[in-house]
């Protein structure tokens, strides 16, 4: 066996090696700077306007007052 000639080829393979892994890091760094650069997304509840407020108060003081009117209805009908 020729030790020279292995020695070589394992030289070619480290250079091949480093070049790979160079290019997994880099393709890392990108794909972080880019998670990096988006905008990541809210939660928990989403703000309403002034107007968006006021639909829903409106809204909701008809259903009760539909809701108090049923219960009236009831009673008097058990009466």
């Amino acid at each position: 066996m020729n030790i020279n000639k292995a020695i070589r080829e394992l030289y070619e393979e480290k250079k091949r090696l480093d070049h790979v892994i160079a290019s997994l890091e880099e393709m890392q760094r990108n794909a972080a700077a880019l998670n990096l650069a988006l905008p990541e997304k809210k939660r928990g509840r989403k703000s309403m306007d002034e107007q968006a407020r006021q639909e829903v108060s409106e809204r909701m003081k008809r259903y009760w007052d539909a809701r108090r009117k049923q219960g009236q209805a009831a009673e008097q009908g058990k009466s």
